[in-house]
């Protein structure tokens, strides 16, 4: 049976059970505070001693001098989490909201940035832990992957090949770059997951654009190195192609805004909402210069959890409807783009979300964190 409506139905956001605010870099690190700007995050953002030459520098140019480049406070994966136990508890959020049960999953799409093991996605292994009797395999796409999986989970339903997809996605930075690089100082962790499934009528997913993000191939590459132990585990560097971010940001952002746009037979005047991925304290600003959009329209998350990857357009997605910025039939644009991955862009016309529980309501940190996003909107 094909369907012509077909979206989200429910999300779920899992975040790891420890936060670390600036002081603790500060007080641990303090040598590294005083050469921040020879380490690895200055050079990542950084000018060079040049003048802004563009959006995307224009906005960053306020946050270099700051040494955390206006990260506040980041969650990390304690001793007993994983990649696949943040997806499991964003999962199982997701599922329950949905009212559905294991067996009523016909599909589940994992992106795991990273997944727990060398050569392997997580897919398998979660399917496994949730008790699917379905289908279940990975997709790759960088930081870019939400849009992307939310597109190919409403074409495979759209077409009848199934009716409810779970979709999980998770980002652990914390297990591939060491605390003392200073490129962790933005990075955090953290687990989304939404079922996609038929929606009322006119409603879902309207139109996509994406396209690929060959120039950044360069910005970030991954070495196999040996723990203490004797163990395989992988660590990730930036490296000098990381100025291409800034060269690259806006013609993505522009090619994907329109193209998504014109393909859902919209005007960007039409759209109530924009949620965009993240990754720096400037990244909405950027976003609605570029675009010329009341600020009021969009949220940032980045001040609670920092740079999540891919789960950073679940987290933006679910506490706006969490705060009620988007509300049922709103015309809604997300946005997401990974280095070495894809830029893509989506309009859809928002369902009767149902959203799992807050996972910032535990914990005196968490509670800060949760009255923080509360007052957050750009």
């Amino acid at each position: 049976m094909v369907h012509s409506s077909v979206g989200i139905c429910s999300v779920g956001l899992a975040f790891p059970s420890i936060s670390r605010s600036n002081n603790y870099y500060i007080e641990k690190y303090p040598e590294l505070i005083a050469q921040a700007e020879q380490k690895g995050l200055a050079r990542l953002f950084s000018l060079a001693g040049t003048p802004p030459t563009n959006e995307f520098d224009m906005e960053m140019l306020p946050y270099l001098s700051d040494p955390f480049r206006g990260t506040v406070e980041r969650w990390v994966l304690g001793p007993e989490e994983s990649s696949l136990t943040l997806e499991y508890r964003a999962a199982t959020d997701a599922l329950k909201a949905a009212k559905l049960s294991p067996n009523e999953v016909d599909l589940m799409i994992v992106a795991s940035v990273w997944p727990e093991q060398i050569g392997f996605g997580n897919a398998a292994f979660l399917a496994r832990k949730l008790g699917l009797v379905g289908a279940a395999w990975n997709l790759d796409a960088t930081c870019g992957s939400t849009p992307v999986v939310l597109q190919t989970a409403s074409a495979l339903v759209r077409a009848g090949e199934y009716r409810n997809v779970l979709v999980v996605i998770s980002c652990s930075y914390s297990r591939v770059f060491d605390e003392e690089d200073t490129v962790s100082w933005f990075l955090g962790d953290a687990a989304g997951a939404f079922v996609v499934s038929s929606l009322k009528e006119n409603q879902g997913i309207l139109g996509t654009k994406t396209v690929h993000t060959g120039a950044l191939c360069e910005v970030v590459s991954a070495d196999i190195t040996k723990d203490k132990h004797g163990n395989s585990r992988v660590r990730m560097q930036m490296s000098k192609g990381a100025k291409a971010l800034r060269e690259t940001a806006a013609e993505f952002l522009g090619i994907c805004c329109e193209g998504a746009i014109a393909s859902a037979g919209v005007t960007l005047e039409q759209i109530d909402f924009f949620l965009f991925n993240t990754p720096t304290a400037w990244m909405t600003r950027f976003c609605t210069r570029l675009l010329g959009i009341d600020p009021e329209r969009t949220i940032n998350l980045y001040p609670v959890c920092a740079n999540i990857g891919p789960v950073l357009t679940v987290a933006n997605l679910y506490y706006a409807a969490q705060l009620g910025k988007i509300q049922e039939n709103d015309l809604v644009l997300i946005y997401g783009s990974g280095a070495a991955g894809v830029a893509v862009a989506s309009v859809m016309r928002w369902g009767n979300v149902v959203l799992g529980p807050d996972p910032l309501e535990n914990s005196k940190s968490a509670k800060k964190s949760s009255q923080e996003i509360s007052q957050i909107c750009f």
